[in-house]
C-alpha cells in the first residue's frame, strides 16, 4: 500500500510530535484542529522544536524547511478523504474521538485506515460509530515521538487482519519503529505500567517519604531513567496523567490505578507540567527545566 499523505486530526502535543515524526520521513502531512488559532499555535510550536534541534546540530536549517513544507494545513476536516491514512491524536475525550470518527466514517473511503492514538480508551468502542469497524485500529505513539522508536498496534474487536498488517508495514517499514501488537485493553502496556509508576511515586511524595526533586534523582540514578516519574508527569501533562488513572480505575477497579490526591490537587490548581510552566518542577516556554 502507497502512502503519500497522512492526516493528523489534532494539533496537542502528541500531533505536533507525529506530524513532525512523518514529515522528517518525507511524508506529506495534512493538520486539523477545531480554530485556525489553534494550527497556527500548533505549526509554531513544530518549528520551535526544529530550531532547537538546529541548535544542537541535529538538522539542518534546509531540514528544517523542508520538514515544514511537508505540513500542511487542513481548512477543515473533509480535507481528510485525500489522505491514505488518517490518525486522530485529540484529546482522551471518548464521546469527542467518537464524533471524530463518526464524521471521517462519512469522508473517508472505506480502504482508508482510520487509527487513533488513545492511550486508555476502546478502540472497539470508538470504532463501533463507523460502518466499517474493520478499518479502525489503535496506533499509541509515545512522547517524544521523535525520539521513542516504540509504537503499540492495538488491534480492536473487529479490526482486520489486512488493516493490521497494513498499518505493522507502515510502522515498522515506512516509519522505521518498532511495533508492538497489543489486544485492547485499558492502558495497553506502557500506559497502564508507567503511570502506576508515576502515582506511586506521588503517594510517597504526598506521604512526606522524599523530596520531588530526590524521588527523581533516586529513580534517574539507581535505575538509569532518562528522566524521573514526577517529571515524567510534568513532561505527559498532569491532566492527561489523572484521565489515564481514572480511565483505567473506571476500567478495571483496581485501588492501584485510584489517583492519588495530589495529581487531583495539582490539576486543579492549573499546575499541569511543562503545558503551563509548572507541575512538580517549573520549565521555560520551550519545556526546558529551570
Amino acid at each position: 500500500m502507497m502512502y503519500r499523505t497522512i492526516g493528523v486530526i489534532g494539533g496537542g502535543t502528541m500531533g505536533q510530535g507525529i506530524s513532525e515524526m512523518l514529515a522528517a520521513r518525507g511524508l506529506d502531512v495534512l493538520l486539523a484542529e477545531k480554530t485556525p488559532e489553534k494550527l497556527d499555535r500548533a505549526i509554531e510550536q513544530i518549528t520551535v522544536s526544529l530550531d532547537k534541534q538546529i541548535e544542537r546540530w541535529a538538522i539542518t536549517e534546509a531540514e528544517k524547511k523542508s520538514i515544514l513544507s511537508k505540513i500542511k494545513r487542513a481548512n477543515s476536516i473533509q480535507d481528510m478523504a485525500h489522505c491514505e491514512l488518517v490518525i486522530e491524536t485529540i484529546s482522551e475525550d471518548l464521546n469527542a474521538k467518537k464524533h471524530v470518527f463518526f464524521q471521517l466514517n462519512q469522508i473517508c473511503s472505506p480502504t482508508i485506515i482510520l487509527a487513533t492514538n488513545t492511550s486508555t480508551l476502546s478502540v472497539t468502542e470508538i470504532a463501533a460509530v463507523t460502518s466499517h469497524p474493520e478499518r479502525v485500529i489503535g496506533l499509541h505513539f509515545l512522547h517524544p515521538v521523535a525520539k521513542v522508536n516504540l509504537v503499540e498496534i492495538v488491534r480492536a474487536m473487529k479490526t482486520s487482519d489486512e488493516t493490521y498488517n497494513h498499518t505493522r508495514q507502515f510502522v515498522d517499514d515506512l516509519l522505521l519503529k518498532k511495533s508492538i501488537k497489543v489486544n485492547e485493553s485499558p492502558g495497553y502496556i506502557t500506559t497502564r505500567l508507567i503511570c502506576t509508576l508515576i502515582n506511586e511515586a506521588l503517594h510517597t511524595l504526598s506521604e512526606g517519604v522524599a523530596s520531588a526533586a530526590d524521588i527523581d534523582q533516586a529513580m534517574r540514578i539507581g535505575y538509569d531513567f532518562k528522566h524521573g516519574p514526577l517529571e515524567m508527569c510534568d513532561r505527559f501533562g498532569l491532566d492527561a496523567v489523572l484521565a489515564a488513572l481514572e480511565g483505567m480505575f473506571r476500567e478495571y477497579g483496581d485501588i492501584k490505578y485510584r489517583p492519588s490526591y495530589l495529581l487531583k490537587q495539582m490539576v486543579r490548581a492549573g499546575h499541569l507540567g511543562t503545558k503551563t510552566g509548572e507541575g512538580f518542577f517549573r520549565y521555560d516556554k520551550d519545556g526546558d527545566r529551570l
